[in-house]
């Protein structure tokens, strides 16, 4: 309920709208999402630490950024990896001096077949990427996300956390998995000061759907786009803004949420 009239100075006003100050590590940061995230919450002025599988990109990125004056630095790591998650963690405590204010749990895979063509590495690969990654570095991010004193993770979820997604079963089960590990941990880490919300999109413009669902499919994207109220795909940075959003200190009555992003996708009585 609204207690009353709230004014403050713009001074105030602005800060609740900056990142100026803050740290952030944000996985798969290379492309697609990932990189609009890493890219939006720099110009926020958090400094970001983001990682990829493929050195090379990564390198390529870092230069990118550095010419933007971008303050993103960055790791090789394959989350699907304990060990190469507690080294990442460790990084971003060396990197950051033990604080860190921001975790955006965003790398993930899809293995697109029926279920009943899955191998169990199939399965391992997508549940240890999508969801055990999620856990594992919200749990190794836990103590310096308190000792910030203003925590904030967000998941990237997905739309087929709460509709069927043809061929894409088991990605769908890790993303309701995720849906559900965001509530629960928003519940039992308030008390620490750590937030935990979850961005679930629909079908957006990136190199994962571009080469894993659209193959070029120009029917596929225009029967997707009928299901679509506005009509269209998505696209990374409109994702991005979001998450941005749940971390900014403007959003810090927000927590436990699922926030689809989906031109209304999931809305639309006519799929």
């Amino acid at each position: 309920m609204d207690g009353g009239d709230h004014k403050c100075g713009d001074n105030q006003a602005v800060g609740r709208w900056t990142l100026v100050g803050t740290t952030a590590l944000v996985t798969g940061g290379t492309k697609g999402i990932g990189h609009a995230i890493v890219e939006e919450l720099a110009r926020f002025g958090a400094a970001v630490h983001t990682c990829s599988r493929n050195e090379a990109e990564l390198n390529e990125c870092l230069q990118q950024w550095r010419a933007l004056n971008l303050k993103i630095t960055g790791s090789v790591c394959d989350v699907s990896s304990d060990v190469e998650r507690e080294k990442l963690m460790q990084t971003a405590n060396s990197v950051f001096h033990g604080k860190l204010h921001i975790l955006v749990n965003n790398a993930g895979t899809l293995i697109c077949k029926p279920v009943v063509e899955h191998t169990p590495e199939d399965y391992r690969r997508i549940i240890s990427t999508n969801l055990d990654s999620a856990f594992h570095l919200s749990q190794l991010a836990h103590p310096l996300l308190k000792a910030s004193g203003r925590g904030c993770i967000v998941n990237i979820s997905s739309v087929s956390g709460f509709v069927a997604i043809d061929s894409a079963s088991v990605y769908a089960a890790t993303k309701g998995a995720l849906n559900q590990l965001t509530r629960s941990l928003a519940c039992e880490w308030a008390k620490d000061n750590i937030r935990v919300n979850c961005v679930a999109p629909a079908y957006i413009r990136t190199p994962l759907i571009q080469t894993v669902m659209l193959s070029e499919d120009e029917e596929f994207v225009a029967r997707e786009a009928r299901r679509v109220p506005l009509g269209r795909l998505g696209e990374p940075e409109e994702v991005a803004a979001v998450v941005a959003f749940l971390c900014l200190p403007v959003s810090d009555y927000v927590d436990g949420q699922v926030i689809i992003v989906d031109g209304g996708r999931t809305v639309n009585g006519n799929n």
